[in-house]
C-alpha cells in the first residue's frame, strides 16, 4: 500500500467512505452503518433541611449547615451509582465490541456488522479492559491535580457562609490557574483516545498484540515519521471540528423550522386538551406523545444522514493514514496487484 501524507489521506478516505455508503446506496444499509458509525465515534444531589429537623443526618465537619440524608435515600444513592457504573461498564463494552466490527467492515469494504462482532471477541474484550485502566489512571491524575482546588473552593464557600466578605482574590487564584490546565487536560485526553482507537487498535484486532506490543509498535512508527504524525494529530482534530461546524450550519435552519412547527403543534395540542377528561384526555396524550416520537425520529435521521458520513470519514482517515505505516493493515484495504504469470517462450522451430 502507497504510504499517504497526513494532508493525502483525506481524498482517500473520502473515496472509500463513498464507495463504503453509496455505492451501491440501499437506505437500510446506509442507515445502518451510519448509526454504527455514530455510536463507535461518539455516544446526586445533596438534600438541604432546616436545623430544627430531628432526623439522622450526616454533618460535614467544619461547615456552618447540616446536610440531613434519610438512611433509605443513602442506599438508594448508593445502589443507584453501583448501577450507573454497571450499566456505563456494559454499554462502553458493547461500543469496544461495536468498533471492532466496525473496523472490520471498514478495511474489507463489506456492510456486514457480525462477522467482525464474532471475530474480533477476544481482542475488544482486552481492548475494552485496557480503555478501563487508562481511564482509571486518568482519573486518578485528574483526583491529584483537583485536590488542592477543591480545598480552595471549600474554604471559599465555608468563609462566605459565615459572612466574611467574597474573596475575589482567591476566587481568581483558583480559576486562573485551571484555565490551562483543563485545556492540557483535554487535550490528553483526546491524545490518548486518537493513540488507543486510531493506532493501538488495529495491532489488537490484526495481531492479537497486547498493549505493551501494540504500543510499541505504534512508538516505534511516531519516531520514524514524528513531523507526519503531529501534523495528523492536528488535522485529526480540526478536520472534524470544522466538519461538524458545517454540519450544524446544514441543519440550523430546516431542523428549526421543523423543530419549531412540531413544538407549536405540541404546544396547540396541550392547550386544546387541557381541560379535557376520558377519552378526549386519553386522545390528547397521545397525540402529544405521536408528535414527540415523529421529532425525535426526524432528529435522529438527520444526524444518521449527516453524522453517519461525517464520523466514517473520520475513521477511514485514521486508516488510510496508519494503513501505509502498519503493512498488515494497508495489505487488507489495498490488495496488492497479482504477480504477473512467468513467461513462456515460444517454441523453438526444428
Amino acid at each position: 500500500m502507497r504510504v499517504f501524507s497526513a494532508a493525502d489521506a483525506v481524498s482517500p478516505a473520502i473515496q472509500r467512505t463513498r464507495d463504503l455508503l453509496f455505492r451501491p446506496f440501499k437506505w437500510s444499509t446506509f442507515l445502518k452503518l451510519g448509526l454504527v458509525a455514530i455510536l463507535t465515534e461518539g455516544l446526586g444531589s445533596n438534600v438541604h433541611t432546616g436545623g430544627g429537623n430531628s432526623k439522622p443526618s450526616i454533618h460535614i465537619p467544619g461547615s456552618s449547615w447540616p446536610f440531613h440524608f434519610e438512611p433509605y435515600m443513602i442506599a438508594i444513592a448508593v445502589a443507584a451509582v453501583l448501577l450507573a457504573m454497571i450499566l456505563g461498564l456494559l454499554i462502553s463494552y458493547l461500543i469496544t465490541r461495536l468498533r471492532f466490527a466496525f473496523f472490520h467492515c471498514l478495511i474489507h469494504n463489506t456492510r456486514e456488522i457480525r462477522p467482525g462482532w464474532e471475530i474480533y471477541r477476544e481482542q475488544a474484550t482486552r481492548f475494552f479492559w485496557l480503555n478501563v485502566g487508562v481511564g482509571l489512571g486518568f482519573l486518578a491524575v485528574v483526583m491529584a491535580i483537583a485536590l488542592p482546588f477543591i480545598s480552595g473552593f471549600v474554604k471559599l464557600a465555608h468563609e462566605t457562609h459565615q459572612g466574611v466578605p467574597f474573596d475575589w482574590g482567591l476566587l481568581l487564584s483558583l480559576i486562573l490557574p485551571l484555565i490551562p490546565i483543563l485545556i492540557l487536560l483535554a487535550l490528553a485526553g483526546v491524545l490518548s483516545d486518537l493513540i488507543l482507537r486510531d493506532w493501538m487498535l488495529p495491532h489488537y484486532a490484526l495481531d492479537d498484540a497486547s498493549a505493551g506490543e501494540a504500543w510499541s509498535e505504534v512508538w516505534n512508527n511516531i519516531m520514524a515519521e514524528k513531523k507526519q504524525f503531529l501534523v495528523y494529530v492536528l488535522l485529526r482534530i480540526v478536520l472534524p471540528f470544522i466538519a461538524s461546524i458545517c454540519v450544524v450550519m446544514i441543519l440550523a435552519i430546516p431542523g428549526l423550522a421543523v423543530l419549531g412547527a412540531i413544538a407549536a403543534l405540541e404546544y396547540g395540542l396541550h392547550s386544546a386538551f387541557a381541560d379535557a377528561t376520558g377519552a378526549a384526555a386519553v386522545v390528547g396524550v397521545l397525540l402529544q406523545v405521536f408528535f414527540g416520537l415523529v421529532a425525535f425520529g426526524f432528529t435522529l435521521l438527520a444526524s444518521i444522514c449527516l453524522g453517519g458520513p461525517l464520523s466514517t470519514g473520520v475513521r477511514e482517515y485514521a486508516l488510510v493514514f496508519y494503513g501505509g505505516r502498519y503493512p498488515a493493515l494497508g495489505n487488507i484495504m489495498y490488495p496488492p496487484p497479482p504477480p504477473p504469470p512467468a513467461f513462456q517462450g515460444t517454441p523453438g522451430i526444428a
